[in-house]
């Protein structure tokens, strides 16, 4: 089942995942609420439409924007709609 790790502790998990572009997104409900913290960031893809990001934060660490997902998705991108993807230091193993 592929699971999303940040500081060795798995912070989502499951078997319903969808890959776009090579990217691993997960449902937003396999999300640990616990670890997250809202961000003011906000990036835009041409064919996915606008992002939203949150920042991972526990135990004295924090990785800023390491969790994106797509609000309101572009119709050719309603594979990501209610679904989350990680980078920086967040490592997806399937």
């Amino acid at each position: 089942m592929p699971k999303a790790i940040w500081n060795d502790e798995v912070i989502a998990e499951s078997d319903d995942t969808v890959v776009v572009e090579g990217i691993q997104y997960f449902p937003r409900e396999s999300l640990r609420e616990d670890v997250l913290a809202p961000s003011d960031t906000h990036t835009v893809c041409p064919w996915k439409g606008r992002a939203s990001y949150y920042t991972l934060t526990a135990n004295g660490h924090t990785t800023p924007d390491a969790v994106w997902f797509y609000p309101e998705p572009k119709p050719d991108a309603k594979a990501v709609r209610d679904r989350v993807a990680f980078w920086k230091d967040v490592r997806v193993e399937a």
